[in-house]
């Protein structure tokens, strides 16, 4: 993926999320890391289409990301997203909510979409929760569905914000391996996390935010072992303590 950002600016409120931000980087998977309330998931949100930004243009593999409605409405169609709250439908089961998003935004008839997604539930171990509802499964199997829903619709990459956030150490063992398989496989995310280590290994690019701005930004093992700002050693002496 080759991202061009230009004097990103957002607001909410008065208050600025993103304070001018610029990039220009290629990279399979690009993760984002630092404090919280740093602008990551704000970012984030605005690769996927979810937030208009006050000043600044996106350009992401040469095509300038959509301003109007109806453009974004078809540019998030094609772009998989995953948050830490897992948005499951709770009234469907797991392959039905893997199916939804194949019938309804990409008109394939139900019984292909019914066989492909239990191809994919198969393929990532969740065949035999196919039929449970969200609530019968533990949060680890209910993000990893999230995750096999958003690659279901063949996205042009994968946008996923601190998908372990809500997990026990295991669940998010469960999750992290998955994403990890999904990066060896050449899939191109973006990933939000709070998981130092995971982030490091995962990593092609590196971007460290801090009170809305991007402070360091580079190869991940530099990042981590010769951090140059101070806000950055900072940062990682405190999570990297214990």
């Amino acid at each position: 993926m080759q991202l061009k950002l230009t004097n990103l600016v957002k607001r909410f409120h008065g208050q600025t999320a993103l304070d001018g931000i610029s990039l220009d980087a290629e990279a399979r998977s690009l993760v984002l890391i630092g404090p919280s309330g740093g602008g990551k998931s704000t970012l984030l949100r605005v690769l996927a289409g979810l937030e208009l930004l006050d000043q600044g243009s996106v350009i992401i593999d040469g095509d300038p990301l959509p301003s109007h409605e109806e453009h974004l409405i078809s540019y998030r169609r094609r772009i998989g997203t995953v948050f830490q709250a897992y948005n499951l439908f709770p009234h469907l089961t797991a392959l039905e909510n893997v199916t939804l998003p194949l019938v309804q935004a990409q008109g394939q008839q139900r019984g292909e979409a019914t066989e492909y997604a239990l191809e994919l539930l198969r393929r990532f171990h969740l065949e035999a929760h196919a039929h449970k509802m969200p609530m019968e499964l533990s949060g680890g199997q209910q993000q990893r569905v999230a995750i096999v829903r958003a690659i279901a619709i063949k996205p042009r990459f994968l946008l996923l914000d601190e998908p372990t956030s809500a997990l026990d150490p295991e669940m998010t063992a469960e999750v992290l391996d998955l994403i990890a398989e999904l990066k060896g496989e050449g899939r191109e995310l973006v990933l939000v996390t709070h998981n130092m280590g995971f982030a490091r290994r995962v990593a092609d690019h590196c971007l460290f935010l801090s009170g809305g701005r991007i402070l360091e930004t580079g190869n991940a093992d530099e990042l981590f072992d010769q951090p140059k700002t101070t806000e950055l050693a900072s940062f990682l002496s405190r999570v990297l303590k214990y």
